[in-house]
């Protein structure tokens, strides 16, 4: 089993050569890969050393599967080049997500979409994935009809720059910003690129996504992305409303039960998710359960993830451990 990382040397890259080794997945062959100033450089992976090489070496190479976090254009560019030596692309960039001929995966919910004709495969958005972990097995019970979710994101879903701006900014260092402001002690209501409907790219992938992954338009999204200082972990303030009414107990019940969701919610322990807690781990968190008495049949819960872990890497991989455990690779 050959396994190209593209992308290998970048914040989601990393994440991945870690959960592809924690995860114990049957690489026999890691191909890491990266631009032209990262090559010879050598990544230990399960004990091993590889070297990272270009693009058109790996694809030279016909990996069995290439996971890509490596930007839109990027994948654009290159998935379809590995699809065509017979490489089964999961890419993590926005590239090919709301392309009608692609599928859009979370494996807990339609990883049984998936054939051995799927040849580039979409990991969906880091915030949708989690909102969407939690939303979809209420979704079957009571039937969503509006959802309104504002988001608190970590600065490491914009990437290394990021990470380095906030660090600086703590160290009274002047340096190079990845955003139009400082980002310490602030919040910016401004995730991604503003569209000409006001709306930044990032809520719009919140408010297309889930209707592509749950195979289902009769409900609608609106969402508010903020950015905040914290170096890891995304959270989200979701407001649902139901077609149907619901019992808490078994909203509860219900959310214990989903594979990949953890229920936080004891208010009299203080216990609920928090981006500290959800460092690291897989799983998706979800607390503050609670009636919106404001409207008939609506529902208030606080999500939090690791992004680079569920929200991207972790994704992916179970994609990939999916097409492999059901023989659709090759």
């Amino acid at each position: 089993m050959k396994i190209a990382v593209v992308g290998a040397t970048g914040l989601v890259g990393t994440v991945m050569l870690k959960v592809l080794e924690a995860r114990n997945f049957p690489v026999t062959e890691l191909i890491p890969v990266a631009s032209e100033r990262s090559v010879g450089k050598l990544l230990s992976f399960k004990g091993k050393e590889y070297p990272v090489v270009v693009l058109e070496t790996a694809v030279g190479m016909t990996p069995d599967i290439a996971i890509f976090s490596a930007g839109g254009d990027t994948s654009l560019e290159w998935a379809p080049k590995f699809a065509a030596v017979g490489t089964t692309v999961v890419d993590n960039s926005s590239a090919w997500r709301m392309d009608p001929t692609k599928k859009l995966i979370v494996p807990e919910i339609n990883a049984n979409e998936l054939t051995k004709e799927d040849k580039i495969i979409a990991n969906p958005n880091c915030s949708t994935i989690q909102m969407v972990m939690a939303l979809a097995p209420l979704h079957r019970k009571y039937k969503m009809k509006r959802v309104v979710v504002s988001t608190y994101q970590s600065i490491s879903g914009t990437g290394v720059k990021a990470v380095q701006q906030l660090e600086n900014e703590l160290a009274g260092i002047k340096g190079e910003m990845a955003y139009p402001y400082p980002i310490n002690r602030n919040a910016l209501p401004h995730c991604d690129v503003f569209q000409e409907n006001g709306y930044t790219k990032e809520e719009m992938k919140l408010v297309k996504e889930p209707k592509k992954i749950l195979s289902d338009d009769s409900f609608s999204v609106t969402a508010t992305a903020v950015r905040i200082p914290t170096a890891g972990g995304h959270s989200e303030a979701v407001n649902v409303e139901f077609e149907n009414d619901f019992d808490l107990a078994e909203v509860r019940k219900i959310l214990s039960e989903t594979p990949g969701v953890v229920v936080q919610d004891n208010p009299d322990t203080n216990t609920y998710p928090m981006p500290i807690y959800a460092h690291e781990k897989d799983d998706v968190f979800v607390g503050r359960i609670r009636r919106d008495e404001s409207q008939a049949n609506a529902l208030n819960m606080w999500i939090v993830a690791d992004n680079l872990r569920k929200g991207a890497a972790t994704n992916a991989v179970q994609i990939a451990e999916y097409l492999v455990a059901n023989n659709l690779v090759g």
